[in-house]
C-alpha cells in the first residue's frame, strides 16, 4: 500500500537493513531466528494478557516475532505493516516458526486504515510503532485500533524512547560524557545517536502523553509506566549511586527511564 500524504515516513526507509541491523530486538532476531523476544517486547506480550483462542492484532508487526509468540500462545495472530519488507519478514518467520499453535495472516497495510471488520479482536498490540508517526497520524491510528477492538479489548503500546528523556535528561548526560571524552557517542541530536531514527523517528511520547493520547481517542482504564532494561555497565560506585538514584527514585526516574508502556480498555 502506498503511504497516505507526504506527512508520512516513507516507508522505504524501512529496509531490510533497517529490521535486521537497527530496528530494537535485532539482536535477539538473529540469535533466535524470531523464537526469542527482547526485554521490552518480553514485556509488552506479558501485559497483554493473551489467552488461546484470543484474536490479536500486531500494528506495525516489523520481523514477526511477536506474532510468532503470540501463535505460540494459542491466539489467532494477524500482522500488518506497511512497509513491503516488513510483511516479507514476517511471513518467512511465521511459516518457519515450529511452535505456532494457532494460524497467522499477515498484510500489507496503513496503521490508518486497518482492513478488518469493527469489533474483530481481543487485544491490539502497537509496539515501537507510536514514534514513527506523526501526531496526526497517531490520533487516526488510535481510532482504528480502537475501533476494530471488541468492547472490553485492550491495546497495549510501547514506545521509546521517553520523550522527557530526550527533552531535558539528556542534555545533562551528554554535557557530563563529554567532560568524559565520550564525544562520538553523544551527538548533539538524541535521534542521531542511532542515526537512522533522524529520518523516521518523528513523534516520540512520555508516560504522561501517551496516557493523554490514548484517553483522548475513548480508550478507559489506561495505565501507563515507564521502564529501563538492565544496562550491565561496569561503573564506579558513585556512577553506580547516581544511576540508581535517577532511575529508581521520583521525580527523577521520570526524566531519565527510557521505556514507555501503556494499556487501555474498549
Amino acid at each position: 500500500m502506498a503511504d497516505r500524504s507526504s506527512s508520512s515516513v516513507p516507508s522505504v526507509l524501512y529496509d531490510e537493513q533497517y529490521f535486521l541491523h537497527v530496528c530494537e530486538g535485532h539482536q535477539e532476531f538473529a540469535s533466535s531466528e524470531g523464537s526469542y523476544l527482547s526485554q521490552r517486547l518480553a514485556e509488552a506480550l506479558a501485559v497483554a494478557g493473551i489467552a488461546p483462542g484470543m484474536q490479536v492484532l500486531d500494528v506495525g508487526c516489523g520481523r514477526g516475532e511477536i506474532l510468532r509468540s503470540t501463535a505460540a500462545l494459542g491466539a489467532r495472530a494477524f500482522g500488518v505493516d506497511y512497509a513491503r519488507v516488513a510483511v516479507q519478514l514476517s511471513r518467512q518467520v511465521t511459516r518457519a516458526s515450529p511452535d505456532s499453535e494457532a494460524p497467522v495472516g499477515v498484510y500489507q497495510a496503513s496503521a490508518l486504515s486497518l482492513p478488518f471488520p469493527t469489533g474483530f479482536y481481543d487485544r491490539v498490540l502497537m509496539l515501537d510503532i507510536v514514534e514513527h508517526l506523526y501526531p496526526a497520524e497517531l490520533r487516526v491510528a488510535f481510532a482504528e485500533a480502537r475501533r476494530v477492538l471488541k468492547p472490553g479489548g485492550r491495546i497495549v503500546v510501547h514506545t521509546a524512547p521517553n520523550a522527557w528523556y530526550d527533552r531535558y535528561a539528556y542534555p545533562v548526560v551528554r554535557m557530563v560524557r563529554l567532560a568524559m571524552g565520550h564525544r562520538r557517542a553523544y551527538p548533539r541530536n538524541p535521534r542521531a545517536i542511532i542515526p537512522e531514527n533522524v529520518h523516521v523517528h518523528v513523534n516520540e511520547q512520555s508516560a504522561l502523553s501517551l496516557w493523554r493520547n490514548l484517553r483522548a481517542n475513548g480508550f478507559r482504564d489506561v495505565r501507563s509506566w515507564l521502564s529501563t532494561p538492565a544496562q550491565h555497565r561496569r561503573e564506579n560506585p558513585v556512577f553506580r549511586m547516581a544511576r540508581w538514584l535517577l532511575f529508581s527514585v521520583a521525580p527523577f526516574r521520570w526524566f531519565f527511564e527510557r521505556e514507555v508502556f501503556a494499556v487501555g480498555q474498549k
